[in-house]
C-alpha cells in the first residue's frame, strides 16, 4: 500500500461523531481542533465525522470549515486527512423528527450527537428524539447549563434517561479536561505527604479562584441571561471543589470517580446558609486591559441593564462532613479584571507552637495549584541567611507542564471511547443547582448589592483579596 494513501474512514466506522449546530463558534474554535489533535495522536481510530445544522452550505465548504480547524491545531496523517475529505454535511432541522430521522440513518457505528448548541434548542432537539428509531448505545453530548434551576434540570435529566441510559449521556464539562484539575489527583493521592494532611485538621481554609482579562466578546446573547455565577460558579468551580473535597475513591474508572464527587456535592450549601452574608456580586465599568478599552458591561450590544447581571462573582461555600467541616470554600470568577488567575488555594492553620526566638515571617504554609501554566507551589517559611533565629518566606514550586491535549481533546476522547469519567453526572448537575439556588434567590430579592469595578482593575473597592485566603477567612468572620 502507498504510504501516501488515504483511506476512506466509511470502509470501518467505529463511531459516526455527528456535530449539531457545526456552524457555530463552538464548532470551529473548539470541537474541530480538539479532534484533529486526538487524531493525530491516535491515527489507529476509526471516525466519521458528520456536521449538521441550519446553514444552506454543501460538503466542500462544510469541509473548508474542517480543514481550516485541523490546520489551527497542526493536526497532520493519514487518519487526519482522511476525516477531513470524507466528511459530509446535512443541512438538518434537530427539532423536526423527521429531518433529524434522516441525519441518523446516515450515520454508521456508533452514533455520538454533540449538541453544540444553545441549550433551548438541544432540548427541543431531544425532544424531537423521542418519536425517532434510535441507533443501539446512542450517545447524547450536551453542552452546558443543564436547565436554568434543579427544578428544570431534574426534569431534562427525566427526559434525557426516556431516550437512552444515564452512562450514554454526556454532560460536557471542559473544566474537568483540564490538565491541572486532574492533577490535583495525582499530587493528592500519590503522595504521603498531602493526603494525611487534606483535611479540617491542617486546613484553615480553601480558594478556587477564575479570574479573566477577557470582556464579553460578543456573547450577550448567552452570558447577559447568565451571569459569573451560573456561568462559572454553578457549572465549573463546584466541579472543581468536588475534585479537591472527595473522599479517596476505590479507584478512577467512571463509578468510583463520579460516586466520591457527587458525595461531596451533597455535602455542600452555602457557608451558614445565609446567601446574603456569604455571597458577593459586581460588574464592570468602562476601562482599559492591556492598551484594550473595554466599555461599561450596560453598553456592551445585547446587553439588557434591567437583567443586573453581574460579571463577577464570589461565594463561600461550607462541605459538610467529617473531613471538612468548618472549613470555607470560597468561589470566585469573573470577567474584565487586570489580571488573568486561575489556581486553587489551600491555606493551612497555624502551626500548634513556635517556639520562642523564632523572628521574621510565620505566616501558614500555602499550597497554590495553579491551572494554566500548570504549576504547584508550597510557601513555606524557612531559615533565612545571615540570622539563624531569621524565617524568611520560601517557594517550592515544581511544573507539571501543560497538558498535551486541549480540554475538549480529553472531553472527545472519552465520547469516543464511551467512557463517562469526566462528565457531569445528572444527579450532581441537579445538586450544582441545589447548592447556588440559595445565591439566586437572595441576589434576585435585592439582598446582595449590585457593585461596581472598574475593568482592568481587581474588583471593588473593599473587596479583600483572596490571595493566600485571607479574604476567606475575613468573609466568614465579618458575620
Amino acid at each position: 500500500m502507498n504510504a501516501s494513501h488515504t483511506s476512506d474512514p466509511n470502509e470501518s466506522i467505529d463511531t459516526t461523531l455527528c456535530i449539531l449546530g457545526a456552524s457555530g463558534d463552538l464548532t470551529s474554535r473548539l470541537l474541530l481542533p480538539a479532534l484533529g489533535q486526538l487524531l493525530m495522536e491516535d491515527p489507529h481510530r476509526r471516525v466519521r465525522l458528520v456536521g449538521a445544522g441550519m446553514d444552506d452550505w454543501d460538503d466542500e465548504k462544510w469541509r473548508d470549515i474542517v480543514r481550516k480547524s485541523f490546520a489551527s491545531a497542526k493536526a497532520e496523517g493519514d487518519t487526519v486527512k482522511g476525516v477531513r475529505e470524507h466528511t459530509t454535511y446535512r443541512r438538518t432541522d434537530i427539532t423536526d423528527s423527521d429531518d433529524f430521522a434522516g441525519l441518523l440513518k446516515e450515520c454508521q457505528g456508533r452514533v455520538a450527537l454533540y449538541f453544540a448548541v444553545p441549550p433551548a434548542i438541544a432540548a427541543k432537539g431531544c425532544r424531537a428524539l423521542e418519536k425517532v428509531d434510535l441507533p443501539e448505545g446512542l450517545i447524547l453530548a450536551l453542552e452546558k447549563p443543564f436547565g436554568s434551576d434543579e427544578k428544570s434540570a431534574h426534569a431534562l435529566n427525566e427526559q434525557l434517561t426516556t431516550l437512552v441510559p444515564e452512562e450514554q449521556i454526556y454532560r460536557i464539562d471542559h473544566f474537568m479536561g483540564r490538565s491541572t484539575v486532574l492533577n490535583v489527583l495525582g499530587l493528592r493521592f500519590a503522595n504521603r505527604v498531602f493526603e494525611p494532611v487534606w483535611s479540617n485538621e491542617h486546613i484553615e481554609s480553601v480558594a478556587i479562584r477564575y479570574d479573566e482579562t477577557l470582556g464579553l466578546e460578543g456573547r450577550a446573547g448567552y452570558y447577559d441571561n447568565a451571569g459569573a455565577l451560573i456561568d462559572m460558579i454553578q457549572s465549573h468551580l463546584l466541579q472543581v471543589l468536588a475534585v479537591v473535597a472527595m473522599d479517596p475513591p476505590a479507584t478512577l474508572d467512571a463509578v468510583d470517580f463520579r460516586d466520591a464527587k457527587g458525595a461531596a456535592l451533597r455535602a455542600t450549601e452555602v457557608w451558614d446558609e445565609d446567601a446574603a452574608a456569604h455571597s458577593r456580586r459586581a460588574r464592570y465599568t468602562a476601562g482599559s486591559i492591556d492598551g484594550r478599552d473595554l466599555p461599561n458591561y450596560v453598553d456592551e450590544p445585547g446587553v439588557d441593564p434591567s437583567h443586573d447581571t453581574e460579571t463577577l462573582a464570589e461565594v463561600t461555600f461550607a462541605v459538610e462532613t467529617s473531613r471538612w467541616a468548618g472549613v470555607p470554600f470560597t468561589l470566585r470568577s469573573g470577567k474584565a479584571l487586570g489580571e488573568k488567575v486561575s489556581e486553587i488555594v489551600m491555606r493551612f492553620k497555624d502551626v500548634s507552637h513556635l517556639p520562642g526566638g523564632f523572628e521574621g515571617s510565620t505566616e501558614p504554609s500555602v499550597l497554590r495549584l495553579s491551572l494554566g501554566p500548570d504549576r504547584m507551589s508550597l510557601e513555606l517559611n524557612l531559615n533565612g541567611p545571615g540570622d539563624p533565629f531569621h524565617l524568611d518566606r520560601a517557594s517550592l514550586e515544581a511544573e507539571f507542564g501543560e497538558g498535551e491535549r486541549r480540554a475538549y481533546s480529553e472531553v472527545l476522547e472519552g465520547i469516543l471511547d464511551g467512557d463517562p469519567t469526566l462528565s457531569v453526572r445528572g444527579d450532581t448537575a441537579e445538586h450544582c443547582w441545589r447548592i447556588v439556588q440559595p445565591v439566586l434567590d437572595a441576589w434576585r430579592s435585592g439582598a446582595v448589592p449590585l457593585e461596581e469595578y472598574p475593568a482592568g482593575s481587581s474588583g471593588p473597592k473593599g473587596w479583600p483579596s483572596l490571595d493566600n485566603g485571607a479574604a476567606v477567612e475575613k468573609h466568614v468572620t465579618e458575620s
